[in-house]
């Protein structure tokens, strides 16, 4: 009987170790498809589901180093650096490499040594770093979010959503710095093994016309995708056994953008061409307010610098509605814009005096 339960065990013990990483994966899943201007969910699922994002992290850590420290700075490559666990851009101890370079190397190779030394360099330490990761989460309204390093390694309290990842990208894509370096396809690296890095993300490499039979993150065969008629412009994947495969993608068509976030799922390419698509198909950019000046009475007006664009699909068409909220000291205004009683969006406006 001994022996039998010992032979059972092993066959189990074995049947797991064939089992697919994807399968290893916390188990969860979620996404979130947000309009790239306003940050509003268009399409989701589990999308404030906290699970482990992966690699996505490294969107957020390329945001504060860039916040916090001049692109040409000099980083002297540490032994722990040099040492990092996991997906590299294989820098060496002693070395010296600008910030613009390791953004560059996490960015598009998603190395974690990248990673490890522009938190050394920016924070003083990883844990010092890794702070201000999460102080700059909590005032980008990152509810769902903790960090607990700056690469996205497996750890049981560094947690996010698929909603919070997106909207990282997009708060993200506003520094142009940040766009740029996320937007590249390839780069030539003056690091000591220097090399041309070409990015990860599949989508951006077919978008600027490179692409390959095999993905980079599980160094599997890919499908050919189906067309599409938007473009993916930024983006980062992501990949560990726990988490299963992490992509965030902006894609823009016409002057619409929306920001694609997939956690654990294991066709993300084709369900992100798929999603982004949907929102071409069910969404128009449509004029809510024009800019200029409007009287709100004989006394009051507002003035609009810009004019208030969102994107709306068939049925959200017929229900926006627009309120105002004036300061009592009517020095200052609020435009907001309403679905039913939820609000979609708000902007400050200028008081001015009515015309006569």
């Amino acid at each position: 009987m001994l022996r039998l339960f010992r032979l059972t065990l092993i066959m189990i013990i074995v049947l797991m170790a064939m089992l697919p990483q994807t399968s290893l994966a916390r188990g969860g899943s979620g996404y979130a498809v947000l309009d790239g201007d306003t940050g509003r969910i268009l399409i989701g699922s589990n999308s404030d589901e906290r699970l482990p994002i992966a690699s996505l992290t490294k969107i957020w850590t390329a945001l504060v180093a860039i916040e916090n420290s001049d692109l040409q700075e000099e980083v002297v490559i540490s032994p722990k650096v040099a040492m990092a666990e996991g997906s590299s851009i294989y820098l060496q101890a002693g070395e010296t490499v600008t910030v613009e370079t390791l953004l560059y190397g996490l960015m598009l190779r998603s190395g974690n040594d990248a990673a490890t030394a522009l938190a050394e360099h920016v924070g003083g330490s990883v844990e010092g770093f890794v702070k201000l990761m999460n102080e700059r989460a909590v005032i980008a309204g990152l509810t769902n979010t903790v960090f607990m390093n700056p690469s996205g390694l497996h750890h049981d309290e560094h947690l996010s959503s698929a909603r919070d990842t997106a909207e990282m990208l997009r708060l993200a894509l506003q520094n142009k710095t940040f766009e740029k370096i996320a937007s590249t396809v390839l780069y030539r690296a003056n690091t000591v093994n220097g090399m041309l890095w070409e990015n990860k993300h599949r989508l951006l490499r077919e978008g600027s016309g490179i692409a390959a039979d095999i993905d980079d993150e599980t160094e599997q065969p890919v499908s050919s995708l189906k067309s599409a008629t938007g473009t993916a412009f930024a983006g980062k994947t992501g990949f560990t056994k726990v988490a299963g495969r992490t992509l965030a993608t902006a894609f823009q068509k016409d002057g619409q953008t929306c920001i694609v976030v997939t956690l654990n799922e294991s066709d993300d390419w084709n369900v992100h061409r798929g999603l982004s698509n949907k929102v071409w198909q069910d969404y128009s950019l449509e004029t809510v307010v024009k800019k200029g000046k409007y009287n709100v009475n004989k006394k009051l007006a507002i003035r609009l610098q810009e004019p208030i664009r969102l994107q709306l699909n068939k049925e959200e068409k017929e229900q926006v509605r627009q309120v105002l909220h004036v300061s009592r000291k009517r020095q200052e205004a609020v435009l907001s814009i309403f679905l039913g009683e939820e609000r979609i969006y708000a902007t400050p406006v200028k008081v001015e005096s009515a015309d006569r």
